[in-house]
């Protein structure tokens, strides 16, 4: 079996990652943690400090993997620029050095949103936030040192075995115990992890290198999203309030829609959209 390293192993999108390339049979899985490692058995979980240059090149080099997907980060100080920046140079270096395939995840926070139509791959970074910016750098640092990485723009991803950071902040909002407005006029591409994770482990054995946008295909505002993931799991959509970002007193990103036409016309795993998804889950629920 080819050996799969997956950074951020612990996190959300991570853990959904080890679970299906364990699943798939065809992968020898490990992963690296911060602080908390998960128990998956059938995988090798091992702390990694980002931040540690030379710890990020011994353990690639001794895992020595045939592929490596990025997905740890952080998105607040104190350590944004050192571990979501500085970490994914290092990791890229240490996959170049051993010819390991690399696969980073990025974001589209790295966008302004001021436009009205889509980002497409072609498009540079335009950040005005510090995770943006944050996000942009590791952009750089990656293609600087491993020109044959491939660099997977996504949007906010939801769903799978257990609920996401935005379908948990939507259930505290409904049950009063956080205080959030969702914007009307900050428009995403929300993506089920599942069709996130079946797009990279597809992509992991190809040589597809490059910027590619991978997200889901309907271009929702963070109101629309919330709403959906509510009704989907049972609660008052009417308990969520709406609003406009600038209430929220900071510069955000606006209208951040990817263009993923490229990737589908590459992927046989289809990348839905969030109506798709969660109202097909309901019916489901309901029969």
């Amino acid at each position: 079996m080819r050996k799969l390293l997956i950074t951020g192993g612990s996190g959300y999108l991570g853990s959904e990652l080890v679970r299906q390339a364990l699943t798939a049979g065809t992968w020898d899985v490990a992963a690296t943690y911060t602080s908390n490692p998960r128990e998956i058995a059938g995988v090798r979980f091992l702390p990694l400090d980002l931040r540690d240059a030379e710890a990020a090149a011994a353990l690639v080099r001794a895992l020595a993997p045939d592929v490596v997907i990025h997905t740890a980060y952080v998105q607040r100080e104190p350590d944004l620029r050192a571990i979501t920046a500085e970490g994914a140079g290092h990791v890229a270096r240490a996959a170049r050095d051993t010819g390991a395939r690399l696969i980073h995840l990025s974001s589209d926070a790295l966008f302004d949103g001021e436009r009205s139509d889509s980002y497409t791959e072609d498009d540079p970074p335009s950040p005005i936030t510090a995770y943006g910016e944050a996000k942009a750098t590791a952009e750089r640092l990656v293609a600087s040192f491993y020109p044959a990485a491939l660099i997977i723009r996504t949007s906010l991803i939801y769903g799978g075995s257990e609920p996401s950071q935005h379908e948990q902040t939507v259930f505290r909002a409904v049950e009063g115990t956080v205080d959030i407005t969702f914007f009307t006029d900050e428009r995403r591409n929300p993506i089920q992890v599942g069709d996130l994770v079946g797009a990279l482990l597809e992509l992991a054995p190809t040589d597809t290198q490059g910027i590619l946008n991978i997200a889901g295909a309907d271009v929702l505002s963070r109101y629309e999203f919330a709403t959906l993931i509510a009704a989907h799991a049972g609660l008052p959509t009417a308990a969520l309030r709406s609003g406009f970002s600038a209430t929220s007193g900071m510069r955000r990103p606006r209208h951040v829609a990817l263009d993923s036409s490229h990737a589908q016309a590459l992927l046989h795993t289809r990348l839905r959209g969030a109506r798709e998804v969660l109202s097909h889950t309901m019916k489901a629920l309901d029969s």
